[in-house]
């Protein structure tokens, strides 16, 4: 898989078939022979029609949950739309599915269900989801050669997939270099992180506390993504406390804090470099440098 610094400059055109912007889209990454569609569930006995879908390719199945965390479910078809139309009749939770096919037809049935293993994988690791597979796919045994293109598909489906707005894929960054460290302190727990363009990030290590500290109060997206973490393992009991088992991102400082302290926080001012400046000052800085 491509990494951060191996990546290079590339464009994305979104096309809106129906001239809606949250209708169906149509996405096509430079120099990619793949092709992916976004279609709101909404809208699928009209969408279903179209060629890609004729097409053999994978599939992610997007809802929302309770906790800050989407719902998901990966899938392949050959074709993909007899698969999508027994999921609009057979599950409740997703409201846009996100299929991607190649323009040229080069996926063969092994190719996709390699797609899917590889997907559920990452989405495993990452942990940044509430994976909706019950059954966990095997990766099929492919050629070096076949192999090799369907990583390379792999690694520009999942640039593809941060542009509209999934990026549940994505292992946490590890924060070296000129990243700014920040500190937590509070409820006798402690917690590193910093921020990332995917959002920000706590170190393992880090600790939360545990449920008999949690705030009355507390919103419920926050004590549902607090328990959420600790069903997938993010957050491992360690007695007086929780304790991070992987660098984790989450969607803002705020979260990141609420999570952490068991309460509604104000990210910004909750985490401080070591010398004391909040987020905040930090990001004024730099606003006004």
């Amino acid at each position: 898989m491509t990494t951060d610094a191996e990546r290079r400059g590339f464009s994305v055109r979104v096309f809106l078939p129906d001239g809606d912007p949250d209708g169906v889209k149509v996405v096509e990454k430079s120099n990619w022979t793949g092709c992916g569609v976004v279609i709101p569930r909404a809208t699928f006995g009209e969408a279903k029609s179209r060629p890609e879908l004729d097409r053999t390719g994978v599939y992610i199945l997007v809802g929302p949950s309770e906790a800050a965390l989407p719902q998901v479910y990966v899938g392949e078809g050959d074709p993909v739309r007899p698969r999508l139309e027994t999921h609009a009749k057979q599950k409740d939770f997703w409201t846009h599915a996100v299929i991607f096919t190649s323009k040229d037809q080069n996926l063969n049935k092994a190719h996709v269900q390699r797609l899917e293993a590889r997907l559920v994988e990452l989405a495993k690791s990452s942990k940044r989801c509430i994976l909706e597979n019950s059954n966990i796919p095997q990766v099929p045994s492919l050629s070096e050669a076949d192999t090799a293109e369907v990583e390379s598909f792999l690694d520009d489906l999942l640039l593809c997939l941060p542009i509209l707005g999934y990026g549940f894929f994505e292992a946490a960054p590890a924060g070296a270099g000129s990243a700014v460290q920040f500190v937590l302190k509070g409820k006798g727990v402690e917690a590193f992180g910093f921020e990332s363009a995917r959002g920000f990030v706590v170190r393992a290590g880090s600790q939360a506390v545990r449920e008999d500290k949690e705030a009355p109060s507390i919103y419920t997206y926050l004590k549902e993504t607090r328990a959420e973490l600790v069903r997938q393992g993010v957050l491992v009991d360690r007695g007086k406390a929780y304790e991070f088992s992987q660098n984790y991102t989450f969607s803002s400082p705020s979260t990141a804090a609420g999570v952490l302290l068991g309460r509604s926080s104000n990210g910004r001012i909750e985490w401080k470099t070591p010398d004391g400046r909040t987020l905040k000052s930090i990001q004024d800085e730099q606003v006004s440098a």
